[in-house]
């Protein structure tokens, strides 16, 4: 008789079939493991929730433990930057991640974004309401700015609401409705200050070199004293400076001139022995 397969009773075979099926869905005990319930390094407990790094990393860390981690973090250093993992010899950073909770999610994240723009000039809104962070990304001294979020106008330069018509050292003061109604109308009118008396001169027209009643001349495109009829902020002032220089130049040259005829003929009226 030749060789022949010999079939397996009916029962052997659906044993045979689900132990089959069995070992297919089984997970590796690797795996069984590490979402099973573990034991926290920092606080030496069973947990069942552990902290998934983005891929970077994976400790036996509970998230609370790493939430309050993250949290003493922040309470210490500010504007830390990236933050490290908290196992011994892990050079990785945490990844920001929905496992702190919200508030301290927006935090984590604000601090990480102040930490990036460490060295760039930057303040928050004043107002209570919006207190954003606020970046000088035109570079140069900026006093008037607004803000892209609440759209409401500030005083880069000292940090505090607009104070228009007043200066950054004048803005600290208490001041009533008509005081900031006039500050507006003087922004409005674009009145410039006295250097010396503080108080506000309009020019209508003429020069811009005026004279205020304490006495003293100033520039009124800049609002610095002058003691001539010119201003280097202006290029009509600059040319008549430039006219002034010319003309003592001439004088100086006509009355040179004048006094070396007047020599030369003296000499030659004057009779030789």
């Amino acid at each position: 008789m030749g060789n022949t397969l010999q079939k397996l009773p009916q029962s052997s075979q659906q044993q045979e079939l689900q132990l089959h099926n069995q070992n297919a869905h089984a997970k590796p005990p690797q795996l069984e493991s590490e979402e099973g319930e573990f034991t926290c390094e920092i606080c030496i407990e069973p947990a069942s929730e552990r902290l998934r790094n983005a891929g970077r990393c994976s400790h036996p860390f509970c998230t609370d433990c790493a939430a309050r981690y993250v949290r003493a973090k922040l309470d210490d250093g500010g504007a830390v930057g990236e933050i490290a993992c908290p196992a011994i010899g892990c050079g990785e950073a945490l990844e920001p991640a929905a496992w702190v909770g919200k508030e301290l999610f927006v935090r984590w994240c604000d601090a990480l974004c102040e930490a990036a723009i460490m060295g760039e000039e930057r303040c928050y809104c004043p107002y209570r309401s919006c207190n954003v962070l606020i970046v000088n990304e035109c570079g140069g001294i900026v006093r008037k700015s607004r803000c892209p979020n609440c759209r409401r106008t500030f005083c880069f330069e000292c940090k505090r609401v607009w104070h228009a018509g007043f200066g950054c050292e004048e803005s600290a003061e208490a001041r009533d409705r008509n005081d900031l109604a006039f500050g507006r109308l003087v922004e409005q009118n674009k009145w410039r200050r006295c250097p010396r008396c503080r108080h506000f001169v309009e020019l209508a027209e003429g020069c811009r070199i005026v004279k205020c009643r304490c006495g003293i001349s100033f520039c009124y495109k800049c609002g610095k004293q002058v003691h001539q009829h010119w201003c280097h902020c202006d290029r009509t002032s600059l040319c008549c400076e430039w006219c002034f220089r010319v003309s003592i130049l001439v004088i100086f040259i006509i009355f040179a001139f004048f006094l070396l005829s007047w020599e030369t003929r003296t000499r030659k009226l004057t009779p030789t022995t």
